[in-house]
């Protein structure tokens, strides 16, 4: 017979726990919440699918062994059964086994991947290049198929009417995608465009696989020109994202940012004619009103204002050459004066010295002169010739005719004799 009475709080929650824990499920969701702070004896977390969430707990240990590092959106699969927390009444799923599932054994492949090239330095935004401020010809790699294209197409098409669209059709799903789009970016590249967009449509975590690829990747680093990607909608994010120099949400977003918008450059060329025109007139104005401020000044209405201050310099000097000349001249005639009287005096005594040595001079030559020896007594004999002096019997001959110079006068001889004395 079945027991009727009343129960308490704490035994209704206590045969709901033996209920719960009788029961062993296998469970598959996905994670939408993660908590794992330092000291906490369990890993606890919530997964969900589209309809309903339920609250799970694991073990430390257990949680440690399963090498499984949960995180948002992964895709997890568990064993385990219901157990209730009898003092708050609250319900959750006790975690005996976890793995991966499905997509997140993907999504953990891409994120060890990502986590690689983010160490290679791939993702830093200063390794990014800028696009150009007025592309004239992009290329697109996409599927010639998809929708992605038109999306480019017609964005381009509307916004820059006048840029060249190169188009590199390529599979973008499939084993062979990752390969396709290697070649696709290198053909794009060298055709040398100002940007190469990257685009597909949407699509399941599965078919954006190969932008999650690490040969894509690096094919997006190595392009010669910059790599704008437009992968898949909003909350989709691939590698080839992370290390492309600008990443846009859709194709569309990425062909937008790409090219600049037409009606967006005539806006700026207006509103630069604009400053243009005014800081024109404005710099005309300043000139204006500068030129009638400098036609103000007194100097360019009398010129004699801007030599004025020379010629006083000019007056000035030569009111001191007027004081200075005379004054120079009065000390000169003084100087001479005093010269002249200091030659003067100094004068006669010096003539008197100089006569008393010519007096000297004059009575030595006198003595030292051959007159004056003649005048002694001695002669002078010359040659034939009348100018040679005989010095030397054997300069003469007997029968010889020579001049005898006396003191007075002069005698013609005839050499007798000619004899040498010892």
């Amino acid at each position: 017979m079945p027991d009727d009475r009343a129960l308490t709080v704490t035994e209704a929650m206590t045969a709901a726990k033996r209920a719960l824990e009788s029961v062993s499920l296998r469970v598959i969701g996905e994670v939408s919440e993660f908590s794992d702070k330092p000291g906490y004896k369990a890993a606890y977390f919530t997964v969900c699918d589209a309809d309903a969430s339920m609250p799970c707990m694991m073990w430390r240990d257990a949680y440690l062994a399963s090498g499984v590092e949960l995180r948002s959106g992964a895709l997890v699969e568990m064993t385990g059964g219901f157990s209730a927390y009898v003092p708050k009444g609250r319900m959750q799923f006790m975690v005996r086994s976890l793995a991966l599932a499905g997509e997140g054994v993907l999504r953990m492949q891409v994120a060890a991947l990502a986590r690689k090239l983010e160490a290679e330095g791939l993702m830093r935004s200063e390794r990014k290049r800028e696009l150009p401020a007025y592309p004239t010809r992009i290329a697109v790699v996409t599927s010639p198929r998809g929708k992605a294209i038109h999306d480019v197409i017609r964005t381009l098409r509307r916004r820059s009417p006048m840029v060249e669209l190169l188009v590199v059709g390529v599979q973008v799903e499939g084993v062979d995608a990752s390969a396709a789009i290697v070649e696709g970016l290198r053909v794009a590249s060298e055709a040398c465009p100002d940007a190469v967009l990257l685009v597909r449509g949407g699509g399941s975590y599965e078919d954006l696989m190969p932008f999650n690829s690490e040969e894509v990747a690096r094919a997006v680093v190595a392009s010669m020109v910059p790599v704008v990607t437009g992968i898949g909608h909003e909350p989709d994010t691939s590698i080839a994202d992370m290390v492309a120099d600008v990443t846009a949400s859709t194709p569309t977003a990425a062909a937008e940012a790409a090219a600049p918008s037409a009606v967006r450059i005539e806006n700026q060329l207006e509103k630069m004619s604009r400053l243009l025109g005014g800081a024109l007139a404005q710099r005309v104005r300043d000139a204006r009103h500068g030129v009638g401020r400098l036609a103000e000044r007194p100097v360019l209405a009398d010129p004699r204002i801007l030599l004025g201050r020379a010629a006083q310099a000019v007056d000035l000097a030569g009111q001191g050459l007027q004081r200075a000349i005379p004054e120079r001249l009065r000390r000169d005639e003084e100087r001479i004066a005093y010269v002249h009287r200091s030659l003067a005096g100094v004068g006669p005594r010096v003539v008197e010295r100089s006569r008393e040595k010519v007096a000297i001079a004059s009575a030595r030559l006198g003595d030292l002169s051959p007159l004056s020896i003649l005048g002694r007594g001695y002669a002078v004999c010359y040659g034939p010739d009348g100018r040679t002096v005989v010095k030397s019997v054997d300069s003469v001959a007997s029968g010889d005719r020579v001049g005898v110079r006396v003191a007075d006068g002069r005698l013609g001889c005839v050499v007798e004799t000619a004899e040498r004395e010892t």
